[in-house]
């Protein structure tokens, strides 16, 4: 699968490595048990994953980028799954899904399907965290293909694939370049 982050690995890795997301995991982990099962859906760098390990989650990493897995395997210190979100198919049953950043390369009409395919391999009440560009657009943009959503269009993919909202927010871009670029934050659960 020819990949814009095989492509532009160091560029990526260089912006996104280091970046706090804190503020982020605190409502994601309040839904996930001490030491639950993650999955680190789209895992880039591995930056999330790691966090997460050393807070004593057991995290399983996957990406659809070989030079993100690559790099994210030695980062976080562990392999890491090269697979696609349509292609998921793991033998356990998570507690939480972490798909930050990453659910947004996913075209509309694939999207429902691929939220099922989540909420499949959660467990009862797991939790799925994913955040989007925050807009209307659908399209190639930069070399890459982006699914932008606003709350409502979100809210009805959510829900048809068998999620309850717990948290909806919109929030400023933490990368000081581009404080302009606002994204969609959802938490959802399975029921």
């Amino acid at each position: 699968m020819s990949c814009y982050y095989n492509e532009h690995a160091q560029e990526f890795l260089a912006g996104t490595v280091n970046l706090d997301m804190q503020m982020h995991y605190e409502p994601f982990l309040k839904l996930v048990p001490e030491g639950g099962v993650i999955l680190d859906a789209g895992c880039g760098s591995g930056r999330d994953s790691l966090a997460f390990k050393k807070l004593g989650y057991y995290v399983v990493a996957m990406d659809a980028c070989a030079e993100m897995c690559q790099f994210a395997g030695e980062y976080i210190g562990q392999s890491v799954y090269y697979c696609r979100f349509q292609d998921m198919d793991f033998k356990l049953n998570f507690d939480g899904i972490w798909a930050s950043a990453s659910l947004l390369h996913v075209p509309s009409e694939e999207l429902p399907a691929v939220l099922r395919r989540c909420a499949y391999h959660l467990k009862p009440n797991g939790v799925l965290y994913a955040s989007f560009k925050y807009g209307d657009f659908e399209g190639e943009r930069n070399g890459r293909y982006f699914l932008d959503l606003k709350e409502e269009r979100a809210e009805g993919f959510f829900i048809e694939a068998g999620f309850k909202i717990e948290e909806m927010h919109v929030s400023n871009d933490i990368r000081p370049e581009r404080t302009n670029e606002k994204w969609l934050n959802i938490l959802a659960r399975k029921i």
